[in-house]
């Protein structure tokens, strides 16, 4: 019976920390491309919120997004959840973080469906968030010029291939915000320098030694679920994210804000 006890007692903690406390993972992109003006750069990437709270008005995730100390801030799509659609509770961490660092934002599938893009993105600029929908912004400091790209999901019907086509080479160091991580040969095929993506959650069931179990766009067993994948000079980053959506639990993967510093080679 104690023994019973003592499980009972271990999965529930599993669970708990699987799902409500929240790691910073810390991830150094270097390159010989990165302009020596944003060497040191800090971007915090939000992912994949799905309505989650985590204390009155979202403290705790506030608290450790202030930690960071970023000059930058991606959400990288389903900041909502279209299940159980809640605007305002969502846009209640957004209100809590926007004076803390320039803030970027694209799509994610859930933002789509809901059929309210134009009033979510609305109110998302309204609170002073840089919304990218298909569009590049060319940010400047000391002299020096790096670009940021948006790519709407492609729930909306554009492809990722057919949205980067769009935007003509050059040879600014180029940052995605793109939701989808399973479109990785693209961005490869672009020559993007770094990717953040999310929509994995992290492969929901995480499996020490194997990685994610279970991935939309992926999957079982997928591919891209977490952290960061290179290859050639293009470099994607995959956010856990932090909250669930159709399945309600995670196991073995508790929810993330990735913090990312660029280093110039």
């Amino acid at each position: 019976m104690k023994k019973l006890l003592l499980f009972i007692v271990a999965i529930i903690l599993l669970l708990f920390i699987s799902n409500s406390w929240i790691q910073t993972t810390k991830i150094t992109v270097e390159s010989d491309r990165i302009p020596t003006s944003f060497n040191g750069l800090k971007i915090l990437q939000i992912s994949d919120l799905h309505d989650a709270t985590f204390g009155d008005k979202q403290e705790k995730l506030v608290k450790k997004i202030q930690k960071s100390n970023p000059d930058l801030i991606f959400i990288t799509g389903d900041l909502i959840d279209s299940n159980r659609y809640n605007l305002d509770q969502s846009l209640e961490l957004v209100r809590n973080i926007v004076d803390i660092a320039s803030t970027y934002y694209v799509t994610g599938n859930h933002e789509i469906a809901t059929n309210d893009i134009d009033n979510i993105k609305t109110s998302l600029i309204d609170l002073g968030v840089k919304v990218l929908s298909n569009e590049e912004q060319i940010i400047e400091h000391n002299g020096d010029e790096i670009r940021i790209i948006g790519i709407e999901d492609p729930l909306n019907g554009i492809s990722v291939n057919e949205a980067l086509r769009e935007f003509e080479e050059n040879d600014l160091f180029t940052l995605v915000l793109s939701h989808r991580p399973e479109t990785f040969q693209d961005y490869i095929d672009y020559k993007m320098d770094v990717v953040f993506s999310g929509h994995a959650h992290g492969g929901q069931f995480r499996i020490p030694g194997l990685g994610g179990l279970v991935a939309p766009g992926q999957g079982l067993f997928p591919r891209y679920t977490a952290g960061m994948y290179t290859e050639n000079t293009t470099h994607m980053i995959v956010s856990r994210g932090l909250g669930n959506s159709v399945i309600p639990v995670r196991v073995l993967n508790s929810p993330e804000i990735v913090l990312v510093t660029l280093k110039t080679l």
